[in-house]
C-alpha cells in the first residue's frame, strides 16, 4: 500500500489521495504564461480535488536563452522571467482551506541542450545585488548549456550529475496582493527549494476562492541555495495531483514525504527563514505528534534538519524537517 493513504492528504483530503480525471495543460491550451501570483486572472482550467494536472512549463527564461551567445541582459526583459502555468481553480476551495499537490512526476522535454544556468550581472549569492549594494563590478555575464535527460544531467566532459528534478516556483494567489513570480512567501512561489519534488505533497494555505494554483520553473538539479542565482532551468511536464483539505489551518507552506514532514520558511535575513520553518515545525509536531512544545523544542535540536532552498531571492526560502521514524 502506498504511503500517500496515511499523508494528511490521504487521510483528510477530500478525494483521501485517490486520483480522478487527468487534464493536459499544454502550450497551447495554457496559451498566455503569467509572471504574477494574484486572484485577477481567468483560470486556464477549473478541476475538482483529485484531479491531476500534466502541465507543459517553461524555462524560467521563457526559452529565450538557446544558446551560450545569448545572453540574459540582451535577450530577456526584466521582470518578466519565472513564467507560470494557470491558474487552476481548485472547485470547493474557500480561505481557510488547505491546498494539497502530490508532485507525480517533472520530465524534461525540448530540443537538447534543455539545461540553462547563466551568470546574471548583480545576481546571485556571493556578488552585490540590488538589495546588497557593493562597490565592486559584476562577475563577467555566461551563459552554461547542458544536456539534460532522466539519465543524468551532463555538466561537461568530466561530470555528469544525477537528474533530480524538482519545481522551483510553486503556490496559490494571495488574497488581494498580486505578486511576483519570483516572490517566495506564505503562499509559496519561487521557493527554489528542491524537496519540491517527484513523491512530495506539499501543502498551501488557501486565501482565494479557488485556490488559483501556479506552477512553473522546473530544475533539473540543485544544490542548496541556488548559489549564482540559476539552477539547471528546464522545460518541462510537470504532472501533480492536488487535493484540498477542509478545517485545516496552517500558517504557511508545509511538505511531506513518505520518511519525513517540512514546514517552509521565506524571510530575510536567513535566520528569519530558519526560525519561522523550525518554530512551525515544532507547532505541527505538537498539534499532530503528541508532542509538548518542550518536547518537540528538544527534539528539532537533536535531529532536526535544516534545507536551504534560496539565498538569492527577495525573499531566502529554508525548510526545516523530521525524520518520522522519531515521531510516528
Amino acid at each position: 500500500m502506498s504511503w500517500i493513504s496515511s499523508s494528511v492528504m490521504g487521510r483528510k483530503g477530500v478525494a483521501h489521495g485517490k486520483p480522478g480525471k487527468t487534464h493536459q495543460l499544454t502550450e497551447e491550451a495554457q496559451g498566455q504564461y503569467y509572471y504574477v501570483y494574484g486572484p485577477y486572472e481567468k483560470p486556464v482550467l477549473r478541476i475538482e480535488p483529485g484531479d491531476i494536472v500534466a502541465a507543459e512549463t517553461r524555462d524560467a527564461f521563457g526559452g529565450a536563452i538557446k544558446t551560450t551567445a545569448d545572453l540574459p541582459s540582451k535577450v530577456l526583459n526584466f521582470p518578466y522571467v519565472n513564467p507560470q502555468n494557470g491558474p487552476i481553480y481548485v472547485e470547493g476551495a474557500e480561505k481557510g482551506d488547505v491546498l494539497a499537490v502530490h508532485i507525480h512526476s517533472v520530465l524534461p522535454r525540448g530540443p537538447q541542450p534543455a539545461g540553462t544556468t547563466a551568470l546574471i550581472p548583480e545576481f546571485g549569492g556571493l556578488v552585490g545585488t540590488a538589495q546588497t549594494a557593493m562597490l565592486n563590478k559584476p562577475l563577467p555575464e555566461l551563459v552554461k548549456k547542458m544536456n539534460v535527460t532522466t539519465e543524468g544531467v551532463v555538466f561537461s566532459d568530466r561530470i555528469t550529475l544525477p537528474y533530480e528534478p524538482f519545481i522551483g516556483t510553486l503556490g496559490v494567489s494571495p488574497e488581494i496582493e498580486a505578486v511576483l513570480s519570483l516572490q517566495p512567501d506564505y503562499w509559496g512561489g519561487n521557493m527554489d527549494l528542491p524537496d519540491v519534488a517527484p513523491g512530495a505533497v506539499v501543502y498551501f494555505p488557501v486565501q482565494t476562492k479557488g485556490a488559483y494554483l501556479f506552477l512553473g520553473d522546473c530544475h533539473g538539479r540543485q544544490g542548496d541555495g541556488e548559489l549564482c542565482g540559476v539552477a539547471v532551468e528546464i522545460p518541462a511536464v510537470a504532472t501533480v495531483q492536488v487535493d484540498l483539505i477542509k478545517q485545516w489551518s496552517i500558517p504557511g507552506v508545509r511538505l511531506e514525504t513518505e520518511s519525513m514532514i517540512m514546514s517552509v520558511g521565506s524571510a530575510r535575513p536567513m535566520e528569519d527563514a530558519a526560525r519561522m520553518a523550525y518554530r512551525d515545525l515544532i507547532r505541527w509536531m505538537e498539534a499532530d505528534y503528541n508532542f509538548t512544545e518542550s518536547e518537540a523544542y528538544f527534539l528539532a535540536t537533536q535531529a532536526g534538519r535544516l534545507r536551504v532552498g534560496n539565498m538569492v531571492d527577495p525573499k531566502y526560502t529554508v525548510g526545516a524537517s523530521m525524520l518520522k521514524t522519531y515521531i510516528a
